[in-house]
């Protein structure tokens, strides 16, 4: 028997996941999309780098058709992205295929992801959430927990929650006790500065809110958990955190953790709430002026590929999962190794907001690619102009977007006419070649484990 279909028979039999009581809106939502966006082509590759499909019980009728037809089929990867700039916030969305991940050409490279010992202290996180879905009712739990392969990994959004409908239980759905529990789940996951940077980017959210008079949409409580899988020491599990302008996506298997896609955002970065200046999103945005600050007049020729900064440059945020993007910009190993130092650290904001173990795996992984890694830049590069950052490599995709103002613009007095800005930003940090939601990880663990054959 092939790996392929050693991979087809194990995914058709295992345990569909239940129908939650808000699928039918999603998938309402998901038809929009659909309709708004087009639908991307899905092609039957036969026995491909992926080898097993989503569960489909959450997606479009298309994806669910296509994973039906051959669970063992590989999905065409499009170049398909985000959303047009300052258009219809559903249009380019698409989930209307199986999940491939974000490569340069359409072909992921092979073996970047294995199953090997890392030495990450799983256990607290994996106490943590054993401990949150115990301190749910059971009409909770029934709506927050996901199979480890559901679709649901893949139905985050930056989006406010009056644009994009979520699924499982807001901070606003639970008690005192229950709310602590999830954020002794967020403790046991994120550093200090990780965590300090979800309360303020909530805190910022809330105060907006009130400022522009929407605080039914826009406020600390909107964000809601899903547990996909259930929380072991060997099985593969993991969990979501997603809401406005924030999203955390955190796989674990064994000692291995990939905490990817995750968003990370804020409009505005800085409020005075309560007599404090409240700000956020100033590491990335002060390590990305310092990069390209440190550049050559030849060197930014190379890597600014255009001078004039758009409302929106993103190209691999929400519902862009398959997304192709070629390498574009300077190639890191074209730089000094103290501009080399400038560009990690922009990796180093993001990364250090796992926990120190998790980070420095994951910063040795990002090094080890170093000479491979390419940064691109659009807009100006003083102190103060909107810009956009990309760093591109095979294991690491950062995107740190200025953008112009959205919703929330008149609480800091901008509107969308008024262009992008620092006032408003969007990051999104992926794992490119297949290993967002730890999806590589966990094709293999059904590979090799045994008791999956």
């Amino acid at each position: 028997m092939s790996d392929a279909d050693m991979v087809g028979n194990t995914v058709s039999g295992a345990q569909q996941e239940e129908v939650h009581p808000e699928a039918s809106d999603r998938r309402g939502f998901m038809r929009k999309v659909f309709l708004a966006g087009g639908a991307a082509a899905f092609t039957s590759m036969g026995a491909g780098a992926l080898a097993f499909a989503d569960d489909g019980s959450t997606a479009t009728p298309s994806a669910s058709a296509s994973a039906s037809a051959s669970d063992s089929a590989s999905p065409s990867p499009s170049s398909s992205a985000t959303r047009a700039a300052g258009g219809n916030p559903l249009a380019g969305l698409t989930i209307t295929e199986d999940f491939y991940g974000l490569t340069t050409d359409g072909k992921q490279v092979d073996d970047l992801f294995t199953i090997h010992s890392q030495g990450v202290d799983t256990a607290p996180v994996v106490a943590a959430a054993r401990a949150f879905l115990a301190g749910l009712t059971d009409t909770q739990k029934k709506a927050t927990q996901f199979t480890v392969r559901s679709t649901e990994w893949r139905q985050w959004s930056n989006l406010d929650p009056g644009e994009f409908k979520r699924q499982g239980v807001s901070l606003a759905d639970l008690t005192d006790t229950q709310n602590a529990l999830g954020t002794a789940l967020m403790k046991a996951a994120l550093s200090a500065d990780g965590l300090e940077t979800t309360e303020r980017i909530r805190r910022l959210n809330k105060a907006a809110g009130e400022l522009v008079g929407k605080s039914d949409v826009f406020n600390d409580e909107l964000f809601y958990w899903t547990v996909m899988g259930t929380p072991s020491d060997t099985e593969p599990w993991g969990f979501q955190f997603d809401g406005h302008h924030l999203v955390v996506n955190y796989f674990v298997l064994g000692d291995q953790v990939v905490m990817s896609p995750c968003f990370w955002g804020s409009e505005p970065t800085s409020l005075e709430i309560d007599g404090e200046t409240v700000s956020v999103c100033q590491e990335e945005v002060e390590a990305s002026l310092a990069f390209i600050q440190s550049l050559t007049e030849a060197q930014r020729k190379t890597a600014i590929i255009s001078a004039t900064k758009a409302d929106e440059d993103m190209k691999a945020g929400a519902f862009a999962d398959n997304a192709v993007e070629a390498y574009a910009g300077i190639r890191a190993g074209a730089l000094t190794p103290a501009q080399q130092r400038k560009l990690l650290a922009v990796a180093e904001a993001f990364v250090n907001r796992a926990k120190a173990d998790a980070a420095k795996v994951r910063m040795a992984e990002i090094r080890a690619h170093l000479d491979d890694t390419h940064a691109a830049w659009i807009g100006g590069t003083g102190d103060d102009d909107p810009f956009y950052l990309r760093l591109h490599s095979p294991v690491i995709w950062i995107e740190v977007d200025c953008q112009a103002a959205g919703p929330l613009g008149p609480a800091y007095g901008k509107t969308r006419a008024d262009g992008p800005s620092q006032r408003h930003i969007h990051s999104v940090v992926r794992t490119p070649n297949g290993n967002d939601y730890g999806r590589e990880l966990l094709r293999r663990h059904y590979l090799t484990s045994p008791h999956h054959r």
